[in-house]
């Protein structure tokens, strides 16, 4: 059976993505193990697939001053010390990364020991942690057409990103069930991300009255981030946190509102849903750039969260659904939808290469 070490932590959008290729990875034979960090989210996470995983010394790496950078260079290495064992004990045929700080010192222990390694970039510009491995990199998946024209021309494969399969297997009256909705209003789904974003919920909770005149709303507003003052207003269902209802709640959706991190905007695409991104400002401006390009696309309308309020987000909303029918046909279009197989077949292909 042929051995694959996936890496990837920081964030839960530097995990998922690996997350999502185990069942096919499987599938085409292949026993997986997870290097991640001793105690990041990304342990958390994998625990439940009960694949092998193993703990290493790990530094960020910032653009920005911070004491912890005279510190970090020397976890790092400690961490490539670690990784190159943990390899060395493994013998797969190919390493598998997904970016985040923990990823540097596993693809580098790799490369010495000249194990071929593959990288997947979710946002249109990379990441420092990726921008490290690129060079030393068999293969480069991407997810934006934009990102090609950054990466070794010769390497660089647009794929999209892997997303969980089991989204794409919602049922539509279990949503509705769930959310308790009793009319057929068509149905606004609002997701900030895991922790909720305060200007999206700050905003459609003003916005609700007109919003209810022609949707219901579904609104997963994130942690402690509940209403309990807006908990009995028919037409709108408030939750923290979905995890196995969230296909279903999907399918209940005729247009979403989001955030525009990469696995987010790839996940609603992959469903065809009409969507307006309002993308997180500050950082290194990636959910800008994601979102941009997929409004380029045709697949969403931006807000930019300076322009954010009421009156526009009503506008926008109503709007987009009036032309879903086009905004559906232009996802459909796309061919970002095979994000998992197109991965699966470049990580074959760079096994059987060497």
């Amino acid at each position: 059976m042929k051995k694959i070490v996936l890496t990837g932590g920081g964030t839960a959008g530097h995990v998922t993505p690996n997350i999502a290729l185990l069942p096919e990875l499987k599938e085409a034979g292949f026993e997986a193990y997870y290097i991640g960090s001793y105690d990041g989210i990304e342990k958390r996470l994998i625990a439940d697939y009960n694949i092998p995983y193993y703990g290493i010394s790990t530094g960020k790496f910032r653009r920005y001053f911070d004491l912890k950078n005279f510190s970090d260079p020397f976890r790092v290495l400690r961490g490539m010390k670690e990784a190159k064992k943990i390899l060395k004990e493994i013998r797969p045929d190919v390493v598998f990364s997904k970016g985040g700080f923990v990823a540097v010192p596993v693809v580098r222990a790799a490369a010495s020991l000249k194990i071929p390694c593959v990288i997947h970039e979710s946002d249109m510009t990379p990441g420092l942690a990726n921008k490290l491995c690129i060079p030393i990199a068999k293969k480069i998946c991407c997810n934006f057409p934009e990102t090609m024209e950054m990466m070794p021309k010769n390497k660089t494969v647009l794929t999209g990103s892997p997303i969980r399969q089991e989204i794409l297997t919602g049922d539509k009256a279990r949503g509705k069930e769930y959310c308790g909705f009793t009319d057929d209003k068509p149905v606004l789904m609002v997701i900030g991300g895991s922790q909720g974003a305060m200007s999206i919920n700050q905003t459609i909770r003003e916005a609700l009255p007109k919003i209810l005149d022609r949707f219901n709303v579904v609104h997963l507003c994130g942690k402690d981030k509940v209403d309990n003052l807006m908990l009995n207003i028919p037409g709108y269902k408030q939750f923290e946190y979905v995890k196995d209802e969230l296909k279903n709640i999907f399918a209940l959706a005729d247009i979403v509102v989001s955030r525009s991190g990469a696995n987010a905007i790839c996940e609603i695409l992959a469903l065809n849903k009409p969507n307006i991104l309002i993308p997180l400002a500050g950082g290194r401006g990636d959910q800008l750039l994601n979102a941009m390009s997929f409004q380029q696309s045709g697949y969403s309308v931006v807000i930019k969260e300076e322009a954010l309020d009421p009156a526009n987000l009503i506008e926008k909303i109503n709007m987009v659904y009036d032309e879903r029918d086009g905004y559906i046909e232009a996802m459909k279009k796309s061919d970002l939808g095979n994000s998992v197989k197109n991965i699966i077949s470049i990580i074959q292909s760079t096994v059987s290469e060497g």
